[in-house]
């Protein structure tokens, strides 16, 4: 077995075609720049189904061989999954590092990650994404020969390597639950204050963090390329005679996200299953918008959000022509989807209006008396409403004046109370 280079630069592209789960070929060329290849060469074809052993047939093999040598290549990039003997055979046959679908978009996370979260959870799922490709990875730890006393150092050395890497991968995931504990803490203490949460979903590179940027006046890092931000990040949004809402600019998708991030970025996804709205983002530029639209609603299944209200946001009309800013709205007149730029700005006075019809008027303000035995009720103010003043009378009476939404008047209905 060859020597992995630590990176590679000039890559070689790999698109094959099936029957179903095609994947995008621009995709790829867009994930290649990302990582920090330079794609010198596309080698594409057609198969009923992938080869057991080399993925390619025969023939593709020889004319991957000879664009590797041929461009000088570093790298080989596949825009599939591929098997763990798959690749280590691909890597014999070429004598250059290859690469997966899976394995190409764990290192564009591993690149962007910043805060000690998401350094965690890419860790994570490279570790898991690497136990499956252990065994035979290195062939001078293999064993060379059998029986009682002629054991080579191979099978030790491969369950030494498992049981580290289980011991890590342990470890993780207990600081990944001690983070996520404290992600529901401050979930529950918005909860508690009942200030609505809106999460920006959608396709990487559809414009969600120029758009948090706009919304929210914070200045977070934004790229033309896939995955520019991957750390969630929470902010205050005021809204005009609504109060305020909390922002959340959340990883952006991309078809057939690999199981093991999903895995992985459960907490951080989990800003989104536990929003209040969606803001779905779509590059209204985009060609294959339909498709995207699709496979971000797929992703959102998977993460079981899709049952979140949401507003379709269609962003970059500045690339379109003709295409003003504007509301599409249900015949009830309740919105769909706004259309704007979060580039120009163009639009976002129309965001502002629609996120102001879904929060505001929620909350009332009430004035309310509970019997020393009505303690019970009093908990459970504190749990969902925002408690304004409390004061108890030489009776025993308890007043408070609570800020409350108007879904949970009904806890009211036992006790005296009054609109203050």
């Amino acid at each position: 077995m060859f020597d992995r280079p630590d990176s590679g630069e000039r890559a070689v592209l790999v698109h094959l075609t099936f029957h179903s789960g095609q994947e995008d070929l621009l995709e790829l060329k867009e994930l290649a720049k990302s990582a920090g290849t330079n794609p010198v060469y596309v080698v594409t074809g057609s198969r009923k189904r992938p080869d057991p052993k080399y993925f390619v047939g025969k023939g593709k093999l020889e004319e991957l061989k000879a664009m590797v040598e041929a461009h000088s290549a570093d790298v080989v990039l596949f825009n599939h999954p591929l098997a763990p003997s798959q690749e280590r055979n691909l890597e014999g046959a070429l004598g250059v590092r290859v690469v997966d679908r899976n394995g190409l978009i764990l290192d564009i996370f591993a690149q962007r990650a910043q805060s000690f979260e998401g350094k965690l959870q890419v860790e994570l799922a490279q570790l898991k994404h690497l136990s499956t490709r252990l065994v035979r990875g290195w062939t001078h730890l293999e064993r060379q020969k059998g029986g009682i006393g002629l054991r080579g150092p191979g099978e030790t050395q491969l369950e030494t390597d498992r049981r580290l890497l289980g011991l890590r991968i342990k470890q993780i995931q207990q600081r990944l639950d001690k983070v996520d504990k404290q992600r529901h803490q401050g979930r529950s203490k918005r909860k508690k204050a009942e200030v609505p949460s809106v999460s920006l979903v959608g396709y990487t590179n559809a414009g969600k963090s120029t758009l948090f940027n706009r919304l929210t006046g914070a200045d977070i890092y934004t790229a033309d390329q896939l995955f520019a931000t991957l750390d969630p990040t929470l902010r205050s949004c005021p809204l005009p005679d609504a109060g305020e809402i909390v922002l959340a600019d959340t990883v952006g998708f991309i078809r057939h996200l690999p199981h093991e991030l999903v895995a992985a970025f459960k907490s951080t996804l989990q800003e989104a299953t536990e929003a209040d709205l969606l803001l779905h983002v779509i590059d209204a530029h985009s060609n294959e918008r339909e498709e995207i639209i699709t496979q971000v609603n797929q992703v959102l299944e998977d993460i079981e959000a899709d049952k979140i209200r949401q507003i379709e946001v269609f962003n970059k009309i500045d690339l379109l022509d003709n295409i003003q800013p504007h509301i599409d709205r249900d015949d009830a007149g309740n919105a769909l989807r706004v259309w704007l730029s979060a580039e120009t700005g163009a639009g976002i006075d129309l965001l502002h209006q629609v996120l102001a019809e879904l929060f505001s008027n929620t909350k009332v303000k009430r004035r309310c008396y509970l019997q020393p035995d009505q303690g019970n009720i009093r908990a459970k103010l504190f749990t969902c409403a925002k408690i304004i003043d409390e004061h108890i009378d030489d009776f025993g009476v308890n007043e408070l004046v609570v800020e409350i939404d108007k879904r949970h008047l009904g806890l009211l209905n036992e006790v005296n109370n009054e609109e203050t």
